[in-house]
């Protein structure tokens, strides 16, 4: 039997074990403090000349495997907010609207006007490379890409009124 001033002594270093098992601080203070009641109830089986640290951290290693086991079994997988995360679909639907009315608005622009907006803003080119792919001034890509994206969104507006209102 250990006494209960060997018990403090070792404290320190079974807080350290418990925060290196939970990783949080008020779970590690519950862990610290079941394995401290349960040493003490147990006292008896402790072997007299064998590491009390040893076997104390034994026992906190053992509720901590038996709590994560519960947790794993119970709690985690009957949690309805898990079930809910699984089963909830997005709105492909409105995505799958969008990408139409986007795709026939494109095909409304001019070519040049469609070529510029792919290159810069699909393609992700920069302004530089593409007035040298298509041979004209950075200016001019400047103000094909400023006109094209005007009229994207004039066509794109145009779609709008008529899926609202049907």
């Amino acid at each position: 039997m250990f006494t209960q001033t060997a018990l403090i002594a070792e404290t320190g270093k079974l807080q350290r074990f418990s925060m290196k098992l939970t990783k949080n601080k008020s779970n590690a203070d519950d862990l610290f403090q079941s394995t401290c009641l349960r040493a003490i109830e147990k006292a008896h089986y402790f072997q007299e000349g064998s590491n009390l640290f040893s076997w104390t951290s034994k026992i906190m290693f053992n509720i901590f495997v038996s709590n994560y086991r519960r947790t794993a079994k119970f709690e985690i997988q009957y949690d309805p907010e898990l079930v809910l995360q699984k089963q909830t679909l997005s709105p492909e639907q409105e995505i799958n609207l969008e990408f139409s009315n986007v795709k026939r608005a494109m095909m409304k622009l001019s070519p040049d006007h469609r070529n510029i907006l792919m290159l810069i803003c699909v393609k992700g080119l920069r302004y530089q490379e593409v007035s040298w792919v298509l041979k004209i001034p950075v200016g001019t890509v400047r103000s094909r890409l400023s006109r094209a994206r005007e009229q994207l969104q004039t066509e794109i507006d145009s779609v709008l009124p008529n899926y609202i209102t049907s």
